[in-house]
């Protein structure tokens, strides 16, 4: 979680102090669930008369609400994010995300680009054993990881042409310990019918378990997950 929010402090800088503390706030509750506000003092290192005033506003909006265990996201931000254009493709991607979280007992996750980086739209993690938590809101550069350079690959965005080429060839791609230390991945890409990107999907995991090599083992079972969104997609 330290981790996490660090990278959201780095990343999130608009330039506007007021809306990026407002976000780092509703990340947080986003992540963690109902918080104290002590808690989420400690936790986003805002400070407590601040803190104290963004959440009577957002209170005020319903956008957290107060309970007895402590703040949490309020109704209109779920009501927001049930009219999102992505609630379709979150649906849609789920079943997919689950079975490969099963076939190979790795966290799974589905990734759209937004600007000039990519979002994680759905994250599974296994039920037991070690997990690579990637929460659901994540934000991460499309030059490292695997989603990343197949978003990059699809969208003439890389800076290796000969890279993209054979991403675009094989229909996947690998990273191992770019975006995290200790962790491996492997991603391939959700298009349209026109062959349009839509999304990447990804398996990622510790490099002891998936190896120097991830693609050789599940390259085709995340192409399979990714076909599969494709015609969940055109059933909706």
């Amino acid at each position: 979680m330290d981790n996490i929010l660090q990278y959201k402090k780095g990343n999130c800088n608009s330039g506007v102090g007021v809306l990026d503390k407002i976000v780092l706030i509703l990340s947080y509750l986003a992540e963690e669930g109902p918080s104290e506000f002590s808690e989420i003092v400690s936790k986003t290192g805002i400070s407590r008369s601040t803190a104290h005033r963004l959440l009577m506003a957002l209170e005020t909006h319903h956008l957290v609400v107060r309970t007895q265990e402590g703040y949490t996201l309020g109704s209109r931000i779920v009501g927001w994010g049930e009219s999102s254009k992505f609630r379709l493709l979150v649906e849609a991607s789920k079943p997919a995300l689950v079975s490969l979280r099963d076939l190979t007992g790795e966290s799974t996750q589905l990734y759209v680009k937004e600007g000039d980086k990519r979002v994680c739209l759905v994250s599974i993690e296994p039920a037991m054993g070690l997990k690579n938590t990637v929460p659901v809101g994540a934000v991460f550069p499309l030059e490292v990881g695997s989603a990343g350079k197949v978003i990059s690959a699809w969208l003439g965005l890389g800076n290796n042409p000969e890279q993209d080429k054979l991403i675009r060839q094989q229909g996947w791609a690998e990273s191992i310990a770019e975006r995290e230390q200790g962790v491996a991945s492997v991603s391939a890409p959700v298009l349209d019918p026109k062959g349009n990107l839509i999304a990447a999907v990804s398996v990622s995991g510790p490099i002891s378990r998936l190896g120097l090599e991830p693609g050789k083992r599940l390259s085709q079972l995340v192409v399979a997950a990714a076909r599969e969104i494709e015609l969940a997609i055109r059933k909706y």
